[in-house]
């Protein structure tokens, strides 16, 4: 898979590693890892923007996870409307990939510019990255840009929503973030060049608005349970 480092941006600072040991579950006792987490491993293709809403977004979230045994979670796509916010949608962690990394142990971590780095792309092949799809794949440079509607707090991007998820008009346009992450001295392109859920808009809501500017409707999705 091709890795290209002066693209790579960044998003959390937490240490590497497995599993949390903070993480807790029923009366105290240590919570056990699961999968949670994951970027989708197709894009919208010709709908665009139009994902038929958050329900339309759910859907495709919990196909893709039943796909590869996981669809008894209650899955949901990160998407910001104007009226609901990402970060209310996804529940309160702790999140893991599907090799059982932890992404983030709670919503606070997951949104804090202060803790960026975590989940990088790197030219090094040692370095697995933790945004990685339902099949553990991560995503191409070609489709980094991944569709959320959001600010970098998780709420929503006034204007950027194509119309909450429900146009693939060349008169709307999407907040995206960056599914490649970057090591801590990579800084090329600015801070909002380092967001996972907020780096710029695209060009439209159309499949090839979608596509100018290095993406093609992928976006992410989290168990709210």
């Amino acid at each position: 898979m091709s890795r290209f480092a002066p693209l790579i941006v960044s998003i959390f600072t937490l240490g590497l590693g497995g599993c949390s040991d903070d993480a807790t579950g029923a009366g105290g006792a240590p919570a056990e890892p699961s999968f949670s987490f994951f970027v989708t491993s197709v894009g919208s293709g010709a709908i665009g923007g139009n994902l038929g809403g958050l329900a339309g977004a759910d859907q495709i979230c919990r196909n893709l996870a039943a796909a590869v045994g996981a669809g008894d979670r209650t899955w949901r796509a990160y998407l910001s409307t104007s009226n609901v916010d990402a970060r209310d949608r996804i529940g309160t962690g702790p999140w893991y990939n599907v090799r059982l990394q932890e992404v983030a142990p709670d919503v606070a971590t997951l949104h804090e510019e202060e803790i960026p780095r975590v989940l990088w792309n790197a030219e090094d092949p040692d370095q697995e990255g933790l945004v990685i799809d339902e099949n553990g794949d991560l995503v191409p440079l070609p489709e980094h840009d991944i569709i959320t509607g959001s600010e970098k707090d998780g709420t929503v991007f006034e204007g950027r929503t194509c119309l909450d998820w429900a146009s693939a008009s060349e008169d709307e346009v999407a907040q995206v973030g960056h599914s490649d992450i970057a090591p801590p001295d990579v800084t090329i392109g600015g801070p909002d060049r380092l967001s996972w859920n907020s780096a710029h808009e695209t060009v439209s809501c159309t499949e090839q608005g979608l596509a100018e500017r290095f993406g093609s409707g992928r976006f992410y999705c989290f168990a709210a349970d």
